[in-house]
């Protein structure tokens, strides 16, 4: 089934994974509303790399771990667009603590950024999905959806949640047209990934390749980086008929992190 003319909307897309897989289902005629809030300029750019292929592009700014700014956004996008067929609740944060200093504030933004957007969301557009019996939400978790690192209890837990909410979500419109997957990719040189690589490269004073290397060495058995157009091009996939039938899958694709 093509989705040439299908409303996509996937948060958190002005850069990074979000934009990749935006990109990717713009290609094959999505329109598009796109989601991020800070930078004017990021914003305006990415609305015009999508706007590029075609396809109608808009963009809103909502805060991800407001639920008012939520739903204006799922109107907004209704209102410009017309319904939700593809969602990709992609919006995420990060904070590097241990759990004894870890900032109550923080845990709190992780937690309704990573997680609890992805329930206001879902429940926003499913109702719609159901009357068309057809829908695709895809969730991007991470390999920190399926194992845990030390010093990012919000974040696991995040992930480790939205796996399941895709697993639970999926058994509830399992005798529909609707499918719920969830990505869990591993690392992923978007621009806040570069910062840590920035930060390796800085402290331990080696070059960005030796510090890329030394990145992916603890935890990435291929030594390579993931990117935002593989994952566009799978979020594709799970959009077509050949994956009707895939449900409540966790799709790693993590280099081999989490098969050690």
């Amino acid at each position: 089934m093509s989705i040439q003319g299908k409303v996509a909307l996937v948060t958190g897309s002005t850069s990074g994974i979000g934009l990749g897989i935006a990109q990717s289902l713009a290609r094959r005629g999505a329109h598009m509303m796109l989601n991020g809030f800070g930078n004017p300029q990021a914003a305006l750019a990415a609305v015009q790399a999508v706007a590029a292929v075609g396809v109608q592009v808009r963009h809103h700014g909502a805060d991800m771990s407001q639920p008012d700014q939520i739903g204006d956004l799922l109107a907004s996008t209704e209102g410009a667009l017309g319904p939700v067929d593809i969602l990709v609740n992609n919006a995420g944060i990060q904070h590097v603590a241990p759990i004894e200093d870890f900032p109550v504030d923080r845990w709190e933004a992780v937690i309704a950024i990573n997680l609890s957007s992805a329930f206001h969301t879902t429940r926003w557009v499913l109702p719609g999905m159901r009357r068309r019996n057809w829908g695709r939400i895809i969730n991007i978790a991470s390999a920190h959806g399926l194992v845990a690192s030390a010093n990012k209890s919000a974040y696991v837990a995040a992930k480790h949640g939205l796996v399941g909410m895709t697993k639970s979500v999926a058994l509830e419109t399992a005798t529909t047209g609707i499918t719920v997957n969830a990505i869990c990719p591993g690392w992923v040189l978007t621009p806040l990934v570069q910062k840590q690589v920035d930060a390796r490269a800085a402290a331990e004073r080696i070059s960005q390749d030796d510090a890329k290397k030394a990145l992916l060495a603890e935890k990435q058995p291929s030594l390579q980086f993931t990117t935002p157009e593989q994952l566009g091009e799978l979020a594709v996939f799970l959009c077509s008929e050949a994956a009707c039938n895939l449900r409540g899958a966790a799709i790693n694709v993590d280099g081999g992190w989490v098969a050690q």
